[in-house]
């Protein structure tokens, strides 16, 4: 068994304030999670910047490479919405 986590660092360029900042973000999540089963997703940092979010994700499967092709889908699934981009992604797996 393989766990997959991510650490996301999003830029949001339209929203000017927090409730528009949540919006966009809970748009994105409900998406990720009707498309991609089985997928643990929460913002995890920056909960108080505008233009800014951090996304943790986990996905769990029988080997590294489901694992790594899932989150890799998932992240060219956000880089497709215009409403965001990514700054920075930090992928880890851990092996049981």
């Amino acid at each position: 068994m393989v766990v997959g986590i991510a650490k996301i660092e999003l830029f949001i360029p339209e929203p000017n304030s927090l409730k528009a900042k949540r919006q966009v973000l809970k748009a994105l999540t409900q998406k990720i999670e009707s498309r991609f089963r089985k997928v643990s997703l929460a913002e995890v940092d920056e909960h108080d910047l505008w233009q800014k979010a951090v996304l943790g994700l986990s996905v769990v499967g029988k080997d590294q490479k489901l694992v790594d092709s899932k989150i890799n889908d998932i992240l060219t699934f956000i880089q497709k919405d215009g409403r965001l981009e990514i700054i920075k992604a930090e992928i880890d797996f851990i092996n049981y």
